[in-house]
């Protein structure tokens, strides 16, 4: 685990300064290295869409090593068996889709700590220097675990108030696609209405003294999330920003990108 990093990210937060990085789909681990040498504040390694093996993921961890990048690991549902070979693995932090109630959140924060304060075992692997560096794992790293939940269905947002009172939790990210489908428009980044209600998530999270993240669509609301007050925001994902890069460069030569479920150029 990256302790270092990890302080110095939280410190920004308290500080109210926004912290900047991208989700992490792709295999090659020289996206998590570029992300890392252009100074990112952390990444998300995504591990519950798409194709990520265990392998992968370990790559992506070890080209953040000695790094100030934190590195996160969305997994694909709460269960303890995911968390602790997550954290074992090295990774700082774990991200949670579809936290809905104060027991899965308190439950997810118990299942990343060790023992008295979780359910988390010790294993000789990276996270403890392969089993030599176990005190310190435990007394120096475990009180630093980030647990992050993301928020993307209605039926949280009824429940966001108890939510930010879970100890072992100071940031929370939003899901606008999921959060936009549970509100009954599948399909939409943000459907009718949709905004200005994580905007009062968000607001509801800050009132707590807690941290609100998101990924952003472009550049322009990169800058409108960070005047919002979001303040973990990523940039996009990484399969993203490339199409979104390639998007523009054939604009600049008059020619249309269109993109279908089948993968035919259109």
């Amino acid at each position: 685990m990256n302790t270092s990093a990890i302080k110095q990210l939280r410190k920004k937060l308290a500080q109210d300064e926004p912290v900047y990085g991208m989700w992490i789909s792709l295999d090659a681990a020289a996206v998590t290295e570029i992300a890392v040498v252009l100074g990112l504040d952390w990444i998300v390694i995504d591990a519950e869409h798409g194709h990520l093996d265990w392998h992968e993921i370990i790559d992506h961890i070890r080209a953040a090593v000695r790094s100030d990048t934190v590195v996160l690991v969305r997994i694909s549902e709460l269960n303890i068996s995911l968390i602790k070979r997550t954290l074992d693995i090295g990774a700082d932090g774990i991200v949670i889709p579809w936290m809905e109630t104060v027991e899965q959140l308190e439950q997810a924060v118990w299942f990343s700590h060790y023992p008295p304060n979780g359910r988390r075992g010790i294993g000789g692997e990276r996270a403890t220097g392969w089993g030599k560096a176990i005190a310190q794992a435990a007394d120096q790293d475990d009180p630093n675990v980030i647990v992050m939940p993301i928020i993307e269905s209605v039926q949280a947002k009824k429940n966001i108030d108890q939510l930010c009172k879970v100890d072992g939790i100071d940031m929370l990210f939003i899901g606008p696609a999921d959060y936009s489908a549970t509100a009954g428009y599948p399909g939409q980044w943000e459907g009718p209405g949709v905004a200005d209600q994580l905007l009062h998530i968000k607001d509801t999270i800050r009132r707590h003294g807690k941290h609100c993240g998101l990924l952003a669509t472009s550049n322009d609301n990169l800058i409108e999330r960070r005047d919002q007050g979001f303040r973990v925001i990523g940039f996009g994902m990484d399969t993203a920003l490339m199409m979104r890069s390639l998007e523009e460069s054939l604009s600049r030569v008059g020619r249309k990108a269109r993109i279908s479920t089948n993968l035919r150029p259109g």
